[in-house]
């Protein structure tokens, strides 16, 4: 699924940098496009509706249901795991149970590596054509374009990790070496720019390859009880974040060019690595037994 958003986010990209020759109707054209897939995926959903999680199903004592969903979906020899059969019907609980002691640290954690990668990830990403600009690469529609196919391999190669070590290591040596990278940019004057573009690349893999865990993770962190209410929260917070690297990006870059806008992402993913270090259990069933 993240492969094929990864596709039309690039899509997005390359869509908007290439539109143009329509005058002052070259904005509302680029807005416009967006509606192209929108109205393909609404006809698909229409035709193929999405059918209830069979957890949620089985959680709410509709075990039957959940039976029917497992092997309409999956074939005739799957089905429920007896500890699901056994739980008894949960009840309704309130979102301000997740900030209560025994679920505060992880839904601190869930929404805030998630808000602080969504900061650097979509400022960086919605803004490409401005900080390239500020970077003085020459060619920045096809610096932008190598960036986004970085992005693109970044999410391949973290699908292939994502099993392979443990979520609280990927977490942690992902904002640790994407800040490192962004941050030495950033304090780095008169780099040549093919460098430029290969350490911002790197960077590029690094940073999307962490995209991998932006569902699991937070799902991981909450038991069937909250888990619905758990990751809308983290959802909710990153948000947040999102919404503060794409209004501030363009802000940091007209005060103090590219430097200070990569400077202050440095400074948030390093933000993101301390919290992680501290705080961020690990989720996978393979490395809990491990450890």
């Amino acid at each position: 699924m993240l492969i094929y958003w990864t596709i039309g986010f690039i899509a997005s990209y390359i869509t908007g940098t290439f539109i143009s020759g329509f005058g002052s109707h070259t904005w509302q054209i680029i807005l416009a496009t967006g509606a192209i897939p929108a109205f393909i995926a609404a006809i698909f959903r229409s035709i193929f509706p999405l059918p209830a999680s069979p957890s949620w199903l089985a959680s709410r004592g509709k075990v039957k249901t959940a039976n029917k969903v497992i092997k309409k979906h999956m074939g005739r020899k799957w089905g429920i795991p007896k500890k699901l059969k056994k739980a008894k019907p949960v009840k309704e609980v309130s979102w301000t149970i997740l900030f209560s002691g025994k679920y505060l640290r992880r839904t601190l954690v869930g929404g805030l590596f998630y808000a602080c990668q969504a900061f650097a990830f979509f400022g960086i990403s919605i803004f490409l054509p401005i900080l390239l600009q500020s970077m003085h690469l020459t060619d920045q529609k096809i610096s932008g374009i190598i960036y986004n196919g970085g992005m693109f391999i970044g999410v391949i190669l973290g699908i292939l990790l994502f099993n392979k070590i443990s979520r609280r290591a990927f977490l942690i040596s992902n904002f640790l070496l994407s800040g490192i990278l962004i941050g030495f940019l950033a304090i780095t004057k008169n780099l040549n720019s093919n460098i430029q573009l290969t350490i911002f690349c790197i960077f590029a893999i690094i940073l999307s390859s962490g995209l991998v865990l932006d569902y699991p993770y937070p799902t991981e962190l909450f038991d069937i009880k909250v888990r619905g209410t758990g990751v809308g929260t983290c959802i909710t917070i990153s948000r947040f974040g999102a919404a503060a690297g794409t209004f501030l990006l363009p802000i940091l870059t007209n005060l103090g060019g590219a430097s200070l806008a990569m400077l202050i992402c440095a400074i948030v993913l390093l933000a993101a690595f301390i919290i992680c270090l501290i705080w961020a259990p690990e989720t996978s069933p393979k490395f809990k037994q491990n450890s």
